[in-house]
C-alpha cells in the first residue's frame, strides 16, 4: 500500500523511480522556476532512494534542544548550513517520530527565501522528510534551513529517549540520553544521517539548576534567565551517529592525561565510588592510544557515563562516549576477575574508536568492520600493553572461535556486505563484522610484522582524518609500508616471497568473500601436501566449492623452534618439510584465520605428542589443536574419538586456556545431551567429568585470590561441578549461601564464585525468594546480573514464568534479552523460553527493534538449544508465521542452521560418545 502511494505520488512528480541504489545518489531533483501552490496536496515526495541526495551537503549544524524530564518531551530549533551543488528546490534528509512545526530556507546572509509557510512532506517508510523552497536552490551557493520540531522523549534505547534510576530511598529519577548509532540521530532532530555527511555542530541545550548537560563538547558559556542554557564549543567534523547529549544530576570524578585531556566518569550519585577504576583506566589507554597512532586525541575532554538504561554495551560518541553500567562500574566487593577484564576491555574497546570510527569513519555502513573490527581488535593490543597481568591475550583465542562458530554455517557472510535499509544495518553489528575482523587483522599484523601493521595503520588514520574510508583505502595504506622488495624477500618483514606484495587481492579474499578456510595437510615423505577449502559444519552437497584464499601460513616441527612461512594461494600446493621431521603443527598461535586438518596420521602423530610432552607445543597450539579436533568432528571430517584421544593429557595441562577449551567441549555434549533426557550417556558424562578433573576440581579455593587466569579458572569450574551435582562443590556452595542468608543478604561473597552460590541457593523456596528480595533492593547492577542468572537457574518452571513476568517492574527492559537466554539454557526452561518469545514477539520487536543485538540475542539464545527435526519444523513454522519480519532478518537463517548442526551432531556422534562412556566406566571412571 505504502509503495502504491509513493508510485503514485512519484509518477505526479515525473520522477522516475529506480530501486536504492549500493552507491549514494547524485542525480539533482528536477528544479522549477514556477511556483506551486504552498498546499501539499499538489506536491509529492520528490525522492524514491534510501539513500540521501549527495549534491546537498551539510556543513554546520547548530542545534538547541529543551528536554522537559517531568512531561517527558522536548523541544528544539536547528539551522543546518548547506552546500547546494546542483539546482534545485527541494532539501531531502532525514526525519523520525519527530514533529516539524516550522520550516524556513535563508541564504548566505540570512535572508528569508520566502515569506510563506514552506510545505514539508514525509515519507516514513525511508524515514525522510522534504522541504519545498519556491525559490531554485543554486548549485555552487549556501544556504541556510531552519527547522522548529519537538518530540515526546523515547521509551526505548534510541534517539533522545528517557532513562531513570532508583535512589537507596526508593526515589525514582529522571534523566534522558542519547544513542544514535547507526540510524537514530534522525528519531532526536531532522539531519542529514549518513557517517558521509560529516558536519560540525554547535549545541545549546537548557535545563533546571538541578540538573547538568553533557555533550560532545565543553561547555563555553552558560545563560541563565530562571532555566539555564549551557552552550558548547564547536565540534570538530563528524558524522552524526556520533552527536550526543545528556541531561542528567550524576556525580563525577576526574583526571588529566599527560596530554591534557581532561578525562571524566559520571554515574548516579550513590554510584559516584566505583567509578574510580574506569578513570584510571581511561587515562592510561586515552594515553597509549596517544602514543600508538601518534596522533593527539583531538578534543579537550573525554567522559564516560554509565547510563542505567542502555541496549548496547557502550557508544564511542566523539567526547562523551556512553556505557551500560556493568561495563564500565566496577565495586571491588562485587566484581569478579572477568568483571574487571570486561570493563577495561570495553573502555579499551571506545577510546580505539575515538581514532578508529570518529576520526577516520567508513563510507557506508557495509564497512563497519574498518570500525568495529579494528577497535575489537585494539582492545588486545591496548589492555595487554596498559595491563599485562589481565592476560588478554588468553581471551583473544575465544574471540577468533566465536567468529569461526558463526563462519562455518551457510549463514554467514563476508566481512564487507551490502546493508541499505536500517534493519540490514542494524544486523551488520555482529560476531562477523567485530570478531572475524579482529581476528583477520591479527592474521594480518603476524603476517606484515608489528613495525609494519604500526606504521601502515598511522598512515591511514593521517591520511584519511575527518573524513571518510573505504576497505581500499586501508589495503593502499598497509600497503606502500611493505613495498620494498628486500622489506620482504628477507623473510623478517611480510613474507617470504619474490613476487610483490599485492596486499589488495590478499585481503579482499578474506573481507569479500564468505566463510573461513580449512587447509588439509597430508604428509607424503619430505614434503607436505596442502588443499584448501571451505569449511562448513552445515555442509550439503549442493553447496558451492569455489572459495579461495590467499592463506599465510605458518608451521613449526620439532626438528627447529623456528616458526616457518608460506603463503598460499592456490586451491592445492605443497611445502618441502625434509625427511628427519617427525610432527608438524600448522597455524602457530592460531595466527591465522583458517582450520587445519591432518590428513593420514597427523592427528595420531600430535595425540601421541600431548600424551608424552605436552609443552613441546605452547599453550596457544594446544588450544588451537583442541578447538580444531571437536570442530571437524562437528563437521563430519573427524571421528569423535579421535577428538576425545587427543584431550586425554589434560589431566597434565596446566594453563587454564586449553584446559577450559577441552572441558567446555565435554561441557557442551554434557548439555545437549541433558536437555535431549538421554539418562544413560548423561550420568556416564557427569561420572567421568567429575572423576577426571577430581584434582583440578579440588585445588580450587572459595575466594578471590590468585591471578585472573586462576580466578576465570575457578569461577568456571565450579560452576560446573555444581551444576554436574559434584557434593563436595554442592556441600561448600550451600555452606555459604547460608552464611550469607544469616546476615540478612548483606555478606559480601567472593565474587568469582558468587553465582555459582546464588545458583545452589535458587533450588530452594526461600533462597529464591530472598534473591529476588535483593535483586530489588541492590543498587550493583554487576552484582544484579549474578543474581538474575541464578534466579533463571531454578528447577520449578513456575518461578521461571515468574521471572519472565517481572520485566519493567522488578527486571529493567534492558536485562530482558539476557534473562530470556538464561531461561533458554535451563534444562527445563527452553521450551518456557521459546514459547515465551513466540507469544510477545510484537512486544519484543517494539521494545528493541528488529534488526537490534536484543533481537537476535533472544532467537539465537532460545534456539540454540534445540536438536531435534521436531524442534526444527516447529521453529521453521514460526519464521513462516513472521514472514514479513523473519525475511529481512539473517539471523533467522543463522538460528535453523544452528539447530540443524545439532541435530547432525547427535546423528553423528551419541553412538560414539554413549560407547566411549560406557568404556570409560570400565576403565574405572565411576570411581
Amino acid at each position: 500500500m505504502v509503495r502504491f502511494l509513493v508510485l503514485a505520488l512519484l509518477s505526479l512528480a515525473g520522477v522516475t523511480q529506480t530501486s536504492a541504489s549500493p552507491t549514494q545518489a547524485s542525480e539533482p531533483l528536477n528544479p522549477t522556476e514556477e511556483q506551486p501552490p504552498l498546499g501539499t496536496g499538489s506536491l509529492s515526495f520528490p525522492w524514491s532512494h534510501l539513500r540521501l541526495p549527495g549534491y546537498i551537503v551539510p556543513l554546520h549544524y547548530h542545534l538547541l534542544l529543551h528536554p522537559n524530564l517531568t512531561m517527558l518531551s522536548y523541544s528544539g530549533t536547528v539551522r543546518i548550513e548547506l552546500q547546494v551543488q546542483n539546482n534545485t528546490n527541494w532539501v531531502v534528509l532525514h526525519s523520525k517520530g519527530l514533529r516539524i512545526t516550522t520550516a524556513t530556507m535563508l541564504d548566505q546572509n540570512l535572508a528569508h527565501l520566502s515569506d510563506k509557510v514552506l510545505p514539508v512532506l514525509h515519507n516514513p517508510t525511508h524515514e525522510q522528510t522534504a522541504i519545498f523552497s519556491p525559490r531554485v536552490l543554486s548549485g555552487g551557493q549556501k544556504y541556510f534551513l531552519f527547522l522548529e520540531f519537538g518530540a515526546e522523549l523515547g521509551e526505548g534505547f534510541y534517539g533522545f529517549y528517557r532513562s531513570t534510576y532508583r535512589t537507596s530511598s526508593g526515589e525514582t529519577r529522571n534523566l534522558a540520553s542519547t544513542h544514535f548509532e547507526p540510524t537514530s540521530a534522525r528519531m532526536a532532530f531532522p539531519c542529514f544521517d549518513e557517517p558521509s555527511f560529516k558536519a560540525n555542530y554547535s549545541i545549546s541545550i537548557r535545563r533546571s539548576r538541578a540538573h547538568t548537560a553533557l555533550s560532545n563538547m565543553p561547555i563555553v558559556m552558560v545563560l541563565d534567565d530562571g532555566l539555564m542554557e549551557d552552550r558548547f564549543a564547536v565540534s570538530v567534523r563528524m558524522s552524526s551517529y556520533l552527536v550526543a547529549f545528556i541531561v542528567c544530576d550524576f556525580k563525577s570524578v576526574s583526571a588529566t592525561t599527560a596530554s591534557g585531556v581532561k578525562v571524566s566518569v559520571y554515574a548516579a550519585p550513590e554510584k559516584w565510588q566505583h567509578t574510580h577504576y574506569a578513570l584510571k583506566a581511561a587515562v592510561k589507554l586515552l594515553e597509549f592510544y596517544e602514543k600508538y597512532f601518534n596522533i593527539k586525541y583531538p578534543l579537550p575532554k573525554q567522559d564516560l557515563v554509565a547510563i542505567p538504561d542502555f541496549q548496547a554495551g557502550a557508544m564511542e560518541n566523539w567526547g562523551l562516549i556512553t556505557f551500560r553500567e556493568t561495563s564500565l562500574l566496577f565495586d571491588p566487593a562485587t566484581s569478579s576477575g572477568s568483571d574487571r577484564v570486561w570493563v577495561t576491555m570495553v573502555i579499551a574497546h571506545e577510546l580505539a574508536h575515538q581514532w578508529f570510527g570518529n576520526l577516520v569513519t567508513m563510507q557506508w555502513w557495509n564497512d563497519i568492520w574498518l570500525n568495529e573490527g579494528f577497535a575489537r581488535y585494539m582492545e588486545y593490543i591496548s589492555v595487554n600493553a596498559t595491563y599485562p597481568k589481565l592476560r588478554v591475550e588468553d581471551y583473544l583465542v575465544d574471540t577468533c572461535f566465536a567468529a569461526i562458530g558463526r563462519d562455518s554455517l551457510n549463514s554467514s557472510h563476508p566481512i564487507s556486505s551490502a546493508a541499505e535499509s536500517p534493519t540490514q544495518i542494524e544486523e551488520m553489528f555482529d560476531t562477523v563484522s567485530y570478531d572475524k575482523g579482529a581476528c583477520v587483522l591479527h592474521m594480518l599484523r603476524h603476517y606484515l610484522t608489528d613495525q609494519v601493521f604500526q606504521s601502515g595503520i598511522v598512515r591511514y588514520l593521517r591520511r584519511y582524518s575527518y573524513s571518510n574510508a573505504h576497505n581500499q583505502d586501508l589495503w593502499d595504506s598497509l600497503a606502500n609500508t611493505c613495498s620494498k622488495e628486500e622489506e620482504f624477500s628477507s623473510g623478517e618483514h611480510c613474507y617470504s616471497s619474490r613476487q610483490h606484495l599485492d596486499l589488495t587481492s590478499m585481503m579482499n579474499t578474506w573481507t569479500l568473500q564468505t566463510g573461513v578456510p580449512l587447509v588439509t595437510v597430508t604428509r607424503q615423505g619430505s614434503h607436505l601436501l596442502l588443499k584448501q577449502e571451505r569449511f562448513l559444519r552445515t555442509a550439503h552437497p549442493s553447496d558451492p566449492t569455489w572459495f579461495l584464499w590467499h592463506i599465510p601460513l605458518t608451521y613449526r616441527t620439532d626438528t627447529s623452534t623456528s616458526i616457518h612461512r608460506h603463503l598460499m594461494t592456490t586451491l592445492t600446493d605443497s611445502m618441502e618439510v625434509g625427511e628427519e621431521v617427525g610432527w608438524v603443527k600448522v597455524n602457530v598461535d592460531m595466527a591465522g584465520y583458517y582450520l587445519v586438518h591432518y590428513d593420514g596420521s597427523g592427528w595420531d602423530d600430535l595425540i601421541q605428542l600431548l600424551k608424552d610432552n605436552h609443552t613441546a607445543l605452547t599453550f596457544m597450539d594446544r588450544t588451537h589443536l583442541i578447538h580444531n579436533a571437536f570442530q571437524l568432528t562437528t563437521a563430519g571430517r573427524l571421528s569423535l574419538d579421535k577428538a576425545l584421544d587427543l584431550i586425554g593429557y589434560l589431566r597434565s595441562e596446566s594453563h587454564t586456556v586449553p584446559l577450559l577449551e577441552g572441558l567446555g567441549y565435554l561441557e557442551a555434549f554434557y548439555r545437549i545431551v541433558e536437555r535431549r533426557d538421554i539418562p544413560d550417556v548423561t550420568q556416564n558424562l557427569r561420572t567421568y567429568i567429575l572423576w577426571y578433573f577430581r584434582d583440578v576440581i579440588d585445588r580450587q579455593t572459595w575466594s578471590d585470590k590468585g591471578s585472573v587466569s586462576e580466578r576465570r579458572l575457578r569461577s568456571e569450574l565450579l560452576s560446573l561441578a555444581c551444576h554436574l551435582g559434584d557434593l563436595p562443590c554442592l556441600k561448600q556452595a550451600q555452606r555459604s549461601f547460608t552464611h550469607w542468608l544469616d546476615s540478612n543478604s548483606t555478606l559480601n561473597l567472593p565474587a568469582d564464585v558468587a553465582e555459582t552460590v546464588y545458583s545452589v541457593g535458587a533450588q530452594e523456596d526461600t533462597g529464591w525468594a530472598s534473591l529476588l528480595q535483593t535483586y530489588t533492593h541492590s543498587l550493583s547492577e554487576t552484582h544484579k546480573r549474578k543474581i538474575l542468572s541464578a534466579l533463571a537457574s531454578s528447577r520449578d518452571t513456575n518461578k521461571l514464568t515468574r521471572c519472565l513476568g517481572l520485566e519493567g517492574e522488578v527486571i529493567r527492559t534492558q536485562d530482558l534479552d539476557s534473562l530470556i537466554a538464561m531461561v533458554a539454557r535451563n534444562p527445563r526452561g527452553r521450551h518456557l523460553a521459546w514459547s515465551y518469545v513466540q507469544k510477545y514477539w510484537s512486544t519484543l520487536v517494539d521494545k528493541f527493534q528488529l534488526g537490534s543485538f536484543s533481537i537476535r540475542n533472544i532467537i539465537i539464545g532460545t534456539t540454540a538449544q534445540f536438536s531435534s527435526t521436531e524442534e526444527l519444523t516447529e521453529v521453521r513454522v514460526f519464521f513462516e508465521s513472521i514472514h514479513e519480519q523473519a525475511s529481512q532478518l539473517r539471523v533467522t537463517e543463522v538460528a535453523m542452521d544452528n539447530i540443524q548442526k545439532n541435530i547432525l551432531w547427535l546423528q553423528r556422534n551419541l553412538g560414539t560418545l554413549r560407547s566411549w562412556g560406557i568404556e570409560r566406566e570400565r576403565q574405572g571412571g565411576g570411581g
